[in-house]
């Protein structure tokens, strides 16, 4: 789904409304989204006291179309304007946050800051609901911190950047309330399951392991093999039809996978590439494959610290770098805090396709094109995680050759939703990295 900013949004309901759709209408299809939202989370609506408190704007207005929508199907309802002060009448368990919308120039001030900060003071034991974004979210000042985000036409950027999304947001839905989202412009997109069905799809009868591709896994220098071979299994796991791991150490490897040397390795017949698992600082061995390799390459962790500081440039979407935060660091020589705009312009000024591993891990294009990632469970935060997604990126690239972007993308859709998973199964701290793969088969069966 696309992700919009502020700018966006406004120019997207503006067209809207100059092809004929009135904004009273965006404005009653928004409440009512809303309203949905309400009856679905919290039924049975008989049993919910809900309060609804409305600032100025369209914000107000949806958070005032709520109120009539409710009136008369709950148990107790209290409208509430913010610039004409009332005493709350019952204790509510459902709040309607409708004060602020997006685009805010800075912090919140007044009588909305007084609301976020008693709605706040409510929660728990009310359950709320923010009407497109939690009031003060992006403003760089406090805000509300709800149970459910319900917004509309497209998601925000703040949803997903501002800081303290993550305690703000809750559980995001989005709502079609008839805004042509086709007419604007938008370079920002969250991967969605429905993405990946045909990279899922059964293969034919006569497949055979020539059709999907060989894998060659480079890492694993001495008291680091197991890196490697995690990335090769995790290549074969998703589908590859050959894996070779060039290693210090083949004695680690599961039987399915074919060794090579890390020193003499070849690189005849190799579908993709991925150096970096368990290498060791590098230099020489990536200024050899960066000069000689023709196939798709994966570059991970000393891999990526073995071109840090050069002039290195990629060859477009078949150079993949997968840093976490700390790598992307080294490689751009300074420290950074916009995940987003560091990825983008990376992947567009080297030429390559930027994978920012993290929470809502992104992945960038050189054509400036970004997708979000939202699949991850904190039970990821596990020595060999990376490696493994470091394999199964290979994989997918080649087993699809045609569409390593989609490939890239679904690997890290697949390689999140194992986590989640693992981590019902698991808990979120026994996990190990291996784990993630034995997940693998219900994670495509649900892409279909």
């Amino acid at each position: 789904m696309k992700v919009f900013t502020a700018q966006q949004m406004r120019e997207a309901d503006r067209i809207t409304i100059e092809r004929g759709t009135p904004g009273e209408v965006l404005m009653e299809n928004a409440g009512r989204r809303v309203a949905e939202a309400i009856e679905r989370h919290f039924s049975p609506l008989r049993a919910q006291r809900v309060l609804v408190v409305c600032g100025k704007g369209n914000n107000g207005g949806d958070g005032r179309v709520v109120a009539r929508l409710l009136r008369g199907r709950v148990a107790e309802l209290q409208e509430i304007d913010i610039d004409h002060p009332q005493q709350i009448r019952f204790s509510p368990t459902v709040i309607v946050d409708a004060i602020l919308g997006t685009g805010l120039s800075g912090p919140a001030r007044g009588a909305a800051l007084e609301w976020i900060r008693k709605i706040n003071s409510l929660r728990p034991p009310a359950r709320v609901v923010a009407v497109d974004i939690p009031s003060g979210l992006g403003g760089g000042g406090e805000f509300v911190r709800a149970d459910v985000t319900v917004t509309f036409a497209a998601f925000k950027v703040e949803h997903f950047f501002a800081e303290g999304a993550e305690e703000a947001v809750g559980a995001l839905m989005l709502g079609d309330i008839g805004v042509d989202t086709d007419a604007v412009p938008c370079d920002l997109e969250t991967s969605e399951m429905r993405h990946f069905a045909a990279l899922a799809a059964p293969r034919t009868p006569d497949s055979h392991k020539g059709n999907f591709g060989h894998v060659l896994i480079i890492g694993g220098a001495p008291g680091k093999a197991g890196a490697a071979a995690m990335a090769g299994l995790a290549a074969a796991r998703i589908g590859a039809g050959l894996t070779t791991v060039a290693c210090s150490d083949p004695s680690r490897l599961a039987p399915e996978l074919m060794s090579d040397s890390l020193e003499n390795f070849s690189l005849e017949k190799i579908t993709v590439i991925a150096v970096g698992p368990g290498l060791g600082p590098n230099r020489p061995l990536m200024e050899r494959l960066l000069r000689e390799a023709k196939a798709p390459m994966v570059i991970d962790a000393d891999g990526l610290n073995s071109i840090a500081g050069s002039d290195f440039r990629g060859r477009g979407v078949e150079t993949i770098l997968t840093p976490h935060p700390g790598e992307m660091a080294r490689l751009m020589g300074a420290k950074f805090t916009d995940r987003l705009s560091t990825a983008r312009d990376f992947a567009k000024n080297r030429n390559c396709c930027v994978v920012l591993k993290g929470h809502r891990t992104l992945i960038a294009l050189p054509d400036g094109r970004v997708w979000i990632n939202t699949t991850g469970s904190p039970a990821m935060a596990k020595g060999g995680s990376g490696d493994v997604l470091t394999g199964m990126i290979a994989g997918m690239a080649a087993q699809f050759p045609g569409d390593i972007a989609l490939a890239v993308r679904a690997a890290v859709f697949l390689h999140g939703r194992c986590g989640e998973f693992a981590a019902e199964a698991l808990t979120d701290k026994c996990v190990l990295a291996t784990d993630l793969l034995h997940y693998l088969p219900r994670a495509f069966r649900e892409c279909l």
